[in-house]
């Protein structure tokens, strides 16, 4: 290549991030137009006051995908930031005061399970061995496939392995199989809420997501989960990406069948390729003219999206008792909340819920004496919002927060920030306001899900609406996924 081809990226969420580096490693010339004032998109921070806010993310899973993508770039997670593992893991609470700790140790794992049901280790043994077997060759081969056809699954080892993957099974029926214990049943399908289904309707490949969770650990970067977008942000500005952050793209002008020409808020930018890591529905319907359009509102409008959720980032003036990093409260009823989430869309009667306390963990994200604390409510996206039923909801989370917990923080709260619906629409014009991308079910995996591949020849797509899925680390293997394929196209050219 003489002159170096022209890389724009729309969007500086993790897939962005992820591509903007490898492509400049490559050798292009890359910019990131980046909509919001800094690096991460939804794992952006909000600082207040001497607290540090992780706005989005909170779960460090698959350890191995962020060194193997550090490793790209002769690092390694040390260089960037102290990784530390949680044990417990996590709590769930249950109905009745009753608690459940996650062990970090496959050992007391074991012995949790013996304790709750007799011969259910022999059990858990073999569904783990599964697991691992899922993970090993999801992550090593099916997340990394572009899934343009169908045809990129027809291979005879692949095909063998599929069968084993349990495509077609769902997660509920596999795990009710092998386990009698309710508690022990919410556990193991608890990990599949991240991917924006019900247990019924995600297909059992995806127990993989065990393997992650009970195998690989929970984890936490001190200093909070934005010191991955730093680290990455870092490795791209280092390959010599260029970032432009408060720049909001208005269009996306096309001539021909190629895209020409990006049109922000702060100017025009030439290119000779686009990255979409912004949210792929409202690209394609607002800044692409009606004629290179892949999908119609008809077709997005009839996708099953991941939940939306309301979120509440709170301040304390004292520290808090019976609490770990992470919690989950499952002392409601999942079905119902889910049934309220996917079939018969609406605020919930009795919400599940879940609260995260770093400070637990990490002393540098809140002022001495104090306590950093989230609260975070899965709900249907496309709902009516409004500060009234925020409010209506935080005072049953304190409620319910004290009933479970016994702390009572309604008395030292600082200050409280509220984030919902309108906000993912306002701050990343998330489609129907969602939070997770698209529901990993069976009719939305892999192929199936929205093509990479734009209308428009010099235009791919990246994120949690395209393969291989939602969450952190699929997004960041999204970006590679996306940097292959432009780089075999311009290569080409």
């Amino acid at each position: 290549m003489d002159k170096k081809p022209i890389v724009t990226i729309i969007g500086a969420g993790f897939a962005g991030l992820s591509a903007a580096a490898l492509l400049a490693k490559d050798g292009f010339d890359v910019t990131v137009l980046e909509k919001n004032e800094m690096a991460g998109g939804r794992a952006r921070i909000w600082e207040k006051d001497g607290f540090t806010f992780d706005m989005g993310p909170s779960w460090y899973w698959m350890p191995d995908v962020f060194e193997n993508y550090y490793n790209l770039f002769g690092k390694t997670t040390a260089d960037f930031y102290q990784l530390k593992r949680l044990s417990p893991s996590y709590r769930i609470y249950f109905a009745g005061n009753e608690t459940l700790d996650v062990p970090s140790t496959l050992e007391d794992l074991y012995k949790l399970f013996e304790e709750l049901e007799p011969g259910s280790s022999t059990n858990l043994e073999s569904f783990l061995a599964q697991a691992k077997y899922k993970y090993d060759v999801g992550m090593n081969e099916y997340v990394f496939k572009p899934s343009h056809s169908v045809m990129e699954y027809f291979d005879p080892r692949l095909a063998a392995s599929g069968i084993k993957l349990q495509l077609l099974g769902n997660m509920r029926k596999h795990v009710h199989n092998l386990f009698k214990n309710e508690k022990l049943r919410k556990l193991l399908e608890f990990p599949v809420l991240f991917l924006g289904a019900t247990p019924q309707n995600t297909p059992a490949l995806y127990s993989l997501m065990n393997y992650a969770d009970l195998v690989l650990g929970t984890w936490y970067p001190i200093g909070g989960m934005h010191k991955i977008v730093a680290a990455m942000q870092n490795i791209a500005e280092t390959q010599g990406v260029r970032f432009h952050f408060d720049t909001e793209v208005t269009k996306i002008e096309v001539k021909g069948n190629v895209a020409e020409e990006i049109v922000t808020n702060k100017g025009n930018f030439k290119t000779d390729f686009i990255v979409g890591n912004a949210d792929y529905h409202h690209i394609e319907q607002e800044l692409l003219s009606k004629p290179h359009r892949k999908y119609d509102e008809k077709y997005w409008n009839s996708r099953t999206m991941a939940p939306s959720c309301l979120l509440f980032y709170i301040g304390l003036n004292k520290k808090l008792t019976n609490i770990l990093h992470h919690n989950l409260f499952f002392d409601e009823n999942f079905d119902e909340h889910a049934e309220e989430i996917y079939t018969n869309a609406k605020w919930p009667s009795k919400p599940l819920f879940y609260a995260c306390c770093p400070s637990v963990t990490d002393d540098s994200v809140a002022p001495d004496g104090c306590e950093n604390l989230f609260f975070l409510i899965p709900i249907a996206p496309g709902l009516q919002d409004s500060e009234i039923k925020r409010e209506e909801y935080f005072s049953l989370l304190v409620k319910r927060f004290k009933d479970l917990t016994g702390n009572d923080i309604s008395e030292s709260i600082l200050f409280k920030r509220s984030y919902a619906m309108a906000d993912f629409v306002e701050d990343y014009h998330a489609f129907k306001g969602n939070a997770y991308g698209l529901a990993n079910t069976l009719k939305q995996t892999a192929f199936l899900k929205p093509s990479i591949k734009s209308n428009v020849t010099n235009f791919l797509y990246t994120g949690q609406l395209t393969v291989p899925g939602p969450g952190v680390p699929p997004a960041i293997i999204s970006g590679q996924v996306v940097a292959k394929e432009i780089k075999k196209k311009l290569k080409k050219a």
